[in-house]
């Protein structure tokens, strides 16, 4: 709705006439409101209040505003990456530091993928693009290295995993693995 659509609502409701009963109803309230508050000031000792004041009025745009809601086209504000392409999104990520990671050192195959579903699932309900995995590189395992090869499967699976790749060799090198979330 735009604001010609508003003032065009707004103007046949307030062009309606309310008639003869409602004016006398407005009129009967008024009266009954005056006898009301000079009986009560009598009893108190004090001046009777301004009529003006016994009956509550409010403004016919404050009530419209309250029936029809509006929505404060100003309150979403444009961020600079809202209008960036894919492309640059993704090469904006690749370099910038992410923003969570989680440590799977320790853990076995099970207990890490559950850890992993827990870690995506708050990345994503936080609004995190960017995050790093340190899975470690395996020295330590009997044959292959299990959390690296694991990391992986989960990553294919995973619908909020988008690209991924093993960190710098400075910040854990094939040890760690960052991933840019959907």
């Amino acid at each position: 709705m735009d604001f010609g659509d508003i003032l065009d609502q707004w103007e046949e409701e307030t062009a309606r006439s309310w008639g003869k009963k409602r004016i006398v109803k407005d009129e009967r309230k008024k009266a009954e409101a005056l006898e009301r508050d000079a009986r009560e000031a009598a009893l108190e000792n004090r001046p009777p209040r301004d009529p003006e004041t016994l009956l509550p009025k409010a403004h016919p745009m404050d009530v419209w505003m309250r029936r029809n809601g509006i929505e404060d086209k100003d309150a979403f504000v444009r961020t600079e990456y809202e209008y960036e392409s894919a492309a640059e999104r993704r090469r904006r990520l690749r370099l910038a530091r992410p923003d969570a990671s989680v440590d799977l050192h320790g853990l076995n195959r099970e207990d890490a993928w559950l850890r992993l579903d827990a870690f995506f699932a708050d990345c994503v309900r936080k609004g995190f693009e960017k995050v790093v995995i340190i899975h470690g590189k395996g020295t330590h395992s009997g044959q292959d290295p299990v959390l690296k090869r694991m990391v992986r499967q989960y990553l294919e699976q995973n619908p909020h995993a988008g690209e991924s790749d093993f960190s710098a060799r400075d910040a854990g090198g094939s040890g760690s693995t960052w991933v840019i979330l959907k």
